[in-house]
């Protein structure tokens, strides 16, 4: 078992710790899993330019693609991930909003279908839990399967040792991570994640083959023609049907959505 853990915070302070204190127990549940940590601090990422080349013509066409393509190779080479992000005014690091700038496209064209996630974060007061959501409702869209949050209050600003209380609230969602990795089990998307698969792929399906602008969606949607979801992933009835209905709405949408992107090779 291989997991990736990704600091996404500007130092190594409260919510490293915690992390750290999640690797060993993980590490205590299964000495054979094999880690791989990151910085996002190190990558020096530049801000993304909202230039659209990763929606238009592929996300290799990203100025800043080099780095860029790192991150997705990481995560495609491991198993699961875990996001160390601190929380900053209740929301991500500029740090961790910046790489999901980065990889915006992946709601367009999501592919990690059979990865996991834990995200944790810390807080000297309140909205650790905002911090996780967010980034859990993020990483869903780039088709993550399951994510689990550990939100927690430390009341320090850079000296938090976690408590007992905080250790056994860690250990239960530990636990809980490591048994669905080795289950090895899939989970059916939730509605909110099908509305953005069936109504893109509806979209580029409107204009098939009649598009003055053809984008990098055009080219990923069609292997994924007549599937309400990715393959391997259980998808009940319910949600097959659900599917189906916003697909033909994202039909629909397509037929009429003004393209705002011109041919261009910038």
């Amino acid at each position: 078992m291989k997991i990736l853990i990704m600091n996404g915070s500007p130092h190594r302070g409260n919510t490293w710790r915690l992390t750290q204190c999640v690797k060993e127990m993980l590490r205590s549940m299964d000495n054979a899993i094999e880690f791989t940590e990151i910085h996002l601090t190190d990558l020096d990422l530049p801000f993304c330019l909202g230039c659209s080349r990763c929606f238009r013509k592929g996300h290799k066409y990203c100025p800043h693609n080099e780095k860029v393509q790192k991150i997705l190779d990481l995560i495609e080479t491991n198993d699961a991930v875990i996001f160390s992000v601190s929380c900053f005014q209740g929301h991500l690091t500029g740090i961790m909003k910046n790489l999901t700038d980065h990889l915006a496209f992946l709601i367009h064209r999501p592919r990690y279908f059979d990865k996991k996630a834990m995200i944790i974060s810390t807080t000297g007061g309140v909205s650790a839990d905002s911090t996780t959501k967010s980034l859990a409702a993020t990483i869903a869209g780039w088709g993550f399967n399951k994510s689990y949050q550990l939100p927690v209050a430390a009341y320090s600003w850079n000296a938090y040792e976690p408590t007992q209380k905080d250790l056994r609230k860690a250990e239960r969602v530990t636990v809980k991570f490591y048994k669905d990795l080795k289950s090895n089990k899939l989970h059916p998307p939730s509605i909110g994640v099908l509305i953005p698969f069936n109504v893109f792929q509806g979209m580029c399906a409107a204009v098939e083959g009649n598009n003055e602008f053809p984008t990098e969606d055009h080219n990923f949607w069609p292997k994924y023609r007549g599937m309400r979801y990715a393959p391997g992933v259980p998808l009940p009835l319910h949600k097959r049907l659900t599917g189906k209905i916003i697909y033909f709405i994202g039909k629909r949408l397509g037929k009429r959505m003004i393209i705002t992107y011109k041919k261009s090779n910038s």
